[in-house]
């Protein structure tokens, strides 16, 4: 059953439309990712759920309840920006406490409170100090807790981790999962970071352009994209320029070579269309037990510890694939010619 209802939502400032036709289905105590590239619309939505913008047009809905006309604090709701947003002048302490000082909560209610959350958010000891004595995964870990502490209904992140390094933001989103499984919140989370999104999510919204291109989980978003923007967007993809050979027995061609596809072609015979191909489902070992064998001219080669990325010329068009790196099998030497094995079930057809 849904727990957010996301009806119709538009957004427009002025003359320019931000936000078209969203509408999105939550259910309770999911941890949904709002993925795109800059300018897509996902924060524009986040705002509106938030209650900091009102939309043009839509409704939103919480536990069978309007909120549209609510005001933000009127809608039970935790937010964490990419700022960490923390006041300077406040101990760590002192601000997880501040949404319950607000609420007007009992002394010994908040104290005991802030302890679970300093608790939860692995930070026991740094109560009382001050913002600016804490690293950035630390501030930002703050500014989770501050924003569960009044055990809001609905969590939302707007891309929290963008102002982390590398290492520091794998780390924290794993326990932003970790907390958010705890505690069962339901949770939307902004990002153009795919690999943060497929990696945390139980649904990923695919936005471009002010509307939801695709949503599912990050399994079917990833291997069964609907559009070519999320086909492109998602993951890394190898594309070749083909012409539909015949839409009846589903054969393309690229060039001298045709291939078998196992899904319907979008266009008639003789149509332009893109064939595209993830990393992943190129094969140098075991090619010979593939449906499709073609060849493949190797470029470069690239060590990178448990993989060996290689790019590769193959009809025509550049290629990249990964082998694991094995000792006993050492990658092929850049100008070379191989053979590589594609299975037509992995293939993608793109209408151009």
């Amino acid at each position: 059953m849904s727990f957010i209802q996301l009806n119709r939502l538009a957004k427009q400032f002025g003359s320019t439309k931000v936000v078209n036709d969203f509408s999105l289905s939550i259910p309770k105590g999911a941890f949904v990712s709002l993925l795109g590239p800059s300018g897509c619309g996902k924060t524009t939505v986040l705002r509106m759920l938030a209650g900091l913008e009102t939309p043009t047009a839509g409704s939103i809905t919480i536990d069978g309840r309007d909120v549209t006309g609510l005001k933000a604090n009127q809608r039970q709701i935790g937010m964490v920006f990419q700022a960490y947003a923390l006041f300077p002048n406040l101990t760590v302490a002192q601000n997880v406490a501040f949404g319950l000082r607000v609420a007007n909560k009992p002394r010994a209610e908040i104290d005991k409170r802030v302890m679970e959350m300093l608790e939860l958010i692995g930070l026991p000891d740094l109560g009382g100090r001050y913002p600016f004595q804490l690293s950035g995964g630390q501030q930002q870990r703050v500014a989770l807790a501050r924003a569960i502490a009044p055990r809001p209904r609905v969590l939302l992140l707007d891309e929290p981790l963008s102002a982390l390094d590398a290492k520091i933001r794998v780390s924290l989103r794993s326990e932003i999962r970790a907390i958010q499984r705890e505690l069962g919140i339901t949770t939307v989370f902004v990002t153009h970071d795919q690999e943060e999104a497929l990696s945390i999510s139980d649904q990923v919204v695919v936005m471009y352009k002010g509307i939801a291109e695709q949503a599912g989980t990050p399994f079917e978003v990833y291997n069964a994209p609907k559009t070519r923007f999320v086909a492109t967007f998602v993951g890394t993809l190898n594309v070749l320029q083909a012409t539909v050979e015949d839409s009846a027995s589903g054969t393309v061609r690229v060039g001298d070579f045709v291939f078998p596809v196992s899904m319907a072609a979008p266009s008639g015979n003789g149509a332009r269309i893109s064939l595209a191909i993830r990393p992943e489902s190129i094969r140098l070992k075991g090619a010979e037990a593939c449906d499709i064998n073609v060849p493949a001219d190797i470029q470069d080669v690239s060590f990178l510890g448990s993989v060996i990325r290689i790019r590769a010329m193959v009809l025509g068009a550049p290629v990249e694939f990964d082998m694991f790196n094995q000792p006993d099998m050492p990658p092929p030497a850049p100008g070379s010619r191989v053979t590589v094995g594609i299975n037509s079930r992995d293939l993608l057809l793109l209408a151009d």
